[in-house]
């Protein structure tokens, strides 16, 4: 059965809101596993408080960033 050729076309996403949606993703793991080896690291240090909550944040960004760095790289290669 042929397709219709009307005048409305469905076209998928852009490769930038692919790459974008690759950094979220990405952004996402990369927090969670920082929130995992970040605070599992500062608790075997024997951080408390403040220090703690400043370590395990700056150790989430950062996975993040560059997990979701990476991701958006893989995602605009594919694309």
């Amino acid at each position: 059965m042929p397709l219709p050729s009307g005048s409305f076309s469905q076209s998928g996403p852009t490769c930038f809101d692919k790459m974008k949606t690759g950094f979220t993703i990405g952004f996402c793991v990369g927090m969670a596993s920082g929130a995992l080896f970040g605070g599992f690291s500062a608790l075997r240090y024997g951080l408390r408080g403040r220090e703690l909550i400043n370590n395990v944040g700056k150790v989430m960004i950062q996975g993040g960033g560059t997990f979701g760095t990476f991701m958006a790289i893989g995602t605009g290669i594919r694309c």
